[in-house]
Parts: structure tokens; C-alpha cells; sequence
């Protein structure tokens, strides 16, 4: 072999080697991209209907939580009940997290909506509030008690009285009892329907008021004012995040629920609530 084939075969082998090294160092490069690569999809930004008030503070912390998993949260804040579910139908929001499921099964019964719940939130056990009696058994004969007019909630406040036996309700009556299943009244007591933001800050015109803890807590009520309350446990008014159907399995739906059920938020809630709500996840 004369010197120039050696000098060829030698360059031959140490193309060869530079081209592996490069293709090693490429795969290299490839695994460590894939590995670095965040697990979640791309990032994306969607709204989130909440109510005013408390809730607007816990979803400050829920929206830097889901920052971490590629989630952008935009809250878009209503006032009153009925807005939120309406919006979430019609593609003004993605989400929406203020309500319970008798709530939501009335309002897709009487409006065709097609909304599903995807994550539990907290529950805020109903109370019985007056500022002029310290029991129920001090409530005198004719007493005027507000109770939230929306079908759910007013069911659920006229369940509150009968236990405490200021009423009673005919045998078999739903979650969703109105007025006229009341078959016993032994004080005479005159029930007011009022919307339940407003039923809370009546309380002085009124000798009690069956009102929801977080509108409670917007009209100044605190535990003192409160004389009776539902029960906690087995309690099917537990509140929820909420999505249209057909988009519970999406990806950004599980880092939603995610960036909601989680201690940091709870420290939060636990926080802004004082107790009156309690985490239900």
C-alpha cells in the first residue's frame, strides 16, 4: 500500500468517526430536549366565570398555580347567579365554578343547557341568621323569614326550618321544595322569597333569614347571627368547577381541576373563608 492509500484510508476512518460523533451528539441533544419538555400541552389561556367577592382572592392563588402548568386563567366576575352558567353555554367563558348540582340540574331543566361538572370546590352549609333572637325557639308567632327565591336554594333553606321544626314539608318532597309543600306551620311563620344576594342584607327588616355563607358573609352576617345550620356531613350542595359538554376530558380541564385542588389553594381558602366554607375534594 503506498503512503497516499494509507493517508486516504486514515481519512476515510476519521470522516467515519466525525460523522458518529455528530450523529451521537444530535441524539444526545434529542433526548435531552424530550426530557426537558414540559409533560402538559401547549399553554393555553381560558376564562373562568366566578361571583364576586371572597372567591375573586382564592382564584388570585388558583390562577398562579395553573400559571405552573401552562394554564393562563382569565376570572371574568359576575354578580348574581343566574349569569355565569348562561355565559358558559354560550362560549363567553370556558369554565365557570359557583354552584351546586341541584343548582345546575334546575337551571339545564328550565334553560337546555349542557354543562357538566368536573371538580369539586368547597361547600357552604345554609344557615338560619336573625339579629333580634337568640334561638330558634325564641322566633315568635308570625315571624317573616327570607329564604332565597332560586328553586335549589329555597328548597334547601325550607329543609333548614323543618329540622329545626319550624315547619314541615309534605312526605316525599325533592330537593326542590317550594311554599306550597308546606303542611305544617305551627308558628304561623310568613315565608318572604327573596333573590339570595338580597335576602341576607334584608336581615333587619326581617325576624330571620335562611341565607347562603358566602352572600352571608357579603352582608355583614358572621356565626354569632346564626342560629341554626344544615348539616355538613353528606352534603349534596358541595360547589364545583363546571365546563360545557364535551370538553370534561380535554387536557386544560384536568390542569384546571389541578391548579384548584391542591393545599397551597386550600391554605387560601381556608384563609379567606374563616372556616365558613370547607374544601370538598
Amino acid at each position: 500500500m503506498t503512503k497516499k492509500t494509507v493517508f486516504q484510508a486514515h481519512s476515510i476512518g476519521f470522516s467515519a468517526r466525525s460523522g458518529l460523533a455528530a450523529l451521537f451528539a444530535s441524539v444526545v441533544a434529542l433526548i435531552g430536549l424530550t426530557v426537558a419538555a414540559p409533560t402538559f400541552a401547549a399553554d393555553k389561556t381560558i376564562k373562568v366565570g366566578i361571583i364576586s367577592g371572597e372567591d375573586e382572592d382564592v382564584w388570585r392563588v388558583v390562577k398562579v398555580e395553573a400559571a405552573k402548568k401552562g394554564l393562563t386563567i382569565e376570572t371574568v366576575v359576575f354578580n348574581d347567579y343566574t349569569q355565569p352558567n348562561d355565559a358558559l353555554e354560550h362560549g363567553e367563558v370556558d369554565a365557570n365554578a359557583f354552584q351546586h348540582q341541584p343548582y345546575l340540574d334546575n337551571q339545564a331543566k328550565t334553560h337546555g343547557y349542557h354543562i357538566v361538572r368536573v371538580g369539586y370546590t368547597g361547600v357552604w352549609p345554609i344557615g338560619l341568621y336573625t339579629k333580634k333572637y337568640k334561638s330558634v325557639a325564641d322566633l315568635p308567632k308570625g315571624a317573616v323569614i327570607g329564604v332565597p327565591n332560586d328553586p335549589s336554594n329555597e328548597g334547601r333553606a325550607l329543609r333548614v326550618l323543618q329540622n329545626e321544626g319550624v315547619i314541615k314539608l309534605k312526605d316525599g318532597t325533592g330537593i326542590l321544595a317550594t311554599t306550597a309543600d308546606i303542611v305544617a306551620n305551627p308558628k304561623s311563620v310568613e315565608i318572604k322569597e327573596l333573590d339570595a344576594g338580597i335576602v341576607g342584607r334584608s336581615i333587619d327588616d326581617l325576624d330571620a333569614a335562611v341565607v347562603n355563607t358566602d352572600w352571608a358573609l357579603k352582608s355583614g352576617l358572621s356565626p354569632k347571627d346564626r342560629i341554626a345550620q344544615e348539616p355538613v356531613a353528606d352534603n349534596p350542595y358541595r360547589n364545583f368547577i363546571a365546563v360545557k359538554q364535551g370538553s370534561e376530558n380535554q387536557d386544560w380541564v384536568k390542569r384546571l381541576v389541578a391548579s384548584y385542588q391542591n393545599d397551597i389553594v386550600k391554605a387560601e381558602f381556608d384563609k379567606v373563608y374563616k372556616g365558613t366554607g370547607i374544601s370538598a375534594y
